[in-house]
């Protein structure tokens, strides 16, 4: 078996050095880390991990507490892309994750008792309801947190900048000469708030005026709460030019309702989504989206996460915002040429 003492006389560093390397010590230079890690795994090193949690009282283990109202699990693009993300940064930093529940097997337990059960050093908390006092036990514990899209007292978020990307999409849709804007929004989080803020902040500053009859309220990643958004707006005797969705998905609700109209896009109406996932980019015609940086967000989680864990007696809790990326696509009509 390949110890740290064959490894120090294989690159020439002390058995100290390669030590913290292996353990993610931020007393290490990057470069030499990586010289050190290299080496051990050139010559098919293996930590002993019961040791290791022993002398660092540490699993190496990082939850992740993921809970989708809408149950569509990893299969939610853009989550699945922030924990695949956060999942091959945390590998490289020597972790490995596990998912936090409220069931194992027939045993109740609390997301705290779960992490505990399980020794998670630090959880990651995405798409759950932050008013839920399981969530809010766990954020108030000793485990150390960091969430994902949401800002929870004194921990660190990592954050899209929802604000700035529904700024972009309404500037867009100025641009191409649309007046006539309606916003179709998901449920009342934190994301949403800044979505809206973003909308009216834009439009108040081009000169837009909204009617309330413009706003609707549907849900994220629900197809069939935006068709009937889409219905009602198209249904107004004055009917928006160009409608703004919570987000890809659930622009197919709204597609189907537009064709149920014998309308098409972007001739008789046109669209925009949100997160910029795969299927916006084979649609036809091409969706117009704000694509979210999911492996940003993701890795800069699990960098924090590790951090906090690694530091915990100088780590202090901040804020981390994430730019996206408009992406024009086709679907949105140049009103300026008519």
């Amino acid at each position: 078996m390949v110890t740290i003492k064959d490894i120090s006389k294989r690159c020439g560093f002390s058995t100290s050095t390669v030590s913290k390397a292996l353990n993610n010590s931020l007393e290490i230079g990057q470069e030499t880390t990586a010289i050190i890690r290299k080496t051990a795994l050139e010559m098919g090193y293996l930590p002993n991990t019961a040791a290791r949690s022993l002398k660092t009282n540490r699993s190496n283990n990082l939850g992740v507490l993921f809970i989708d109202e809408m149950q569509s699990g990893l299969s939610h693009e853009y989550f699945s892309g922030v924990i695949n993300s956060f999942k091959v940064e945390a590998e490289r930093l020597g972790y490995d994750i596990t998912f936090i529940s409220h069931n194992i097997g027939n045993m109740q337990m609390s997301y705290y008792d779960h992490s505990v059960y399980r020794k998670c050093d630090g959880v990651v908390i995405a798409c759950v309801d932050f008013s839920d006092p399981a969530v809010v036990e766990l954020i108030h514990s000793e485990i150390p947190t960091v969430t994902i899209d949401h800002i929870f007292n004194d921990c660190t978020a990592i954050l899209s900048d929802n604000l700035t990307g529904a700024k972009d999409l309404v500037h867009h849709i100025y641009e191409y000469g649309h007046r006539k804007i309606a916003f179709i929004h998901g449920e009342n989080t934190s994301v949403t708030k800044r979505r809206l803020a973003g909308f009216h902040k834009a439009c108040d500053a081009l000169g837009i005026k909204v009617p309330d009859e413009y706003i609707k309220a549907a849900r994220y990643h629900d197809p069939r709460s935006s068709g009937l958004a889409t219905r009602e707006l198209l249904n107004l005797p004055d009917p928006p030019t160009c409608i703004m969705y919570p987000d890809d998905f659930s622009f197919i609700g709204g597609m189907n309702e537009i064709e149920k109209h014998s309308l098409t896009i972007p001739d008789d109406i046109s669209v925009v989504g949100y997160d910029g996932i795969y299927l916006s980019q084979v649609l036809r015609p091409k969706l117009s989206t704000f694509k979210q940086n999911t492996e940003a967000l993701g890795k800069e989680a699990a960098a924090h996460l590790v951090e906090s864990i690694v530091d915990k007696k100088t780590y202090l809790p901040k804020q981390i915002w994430i730019a996206g990326e408009l992406w024009i696509g086709d679907s949105v009509k140049n009103l300026n040429f008519e």
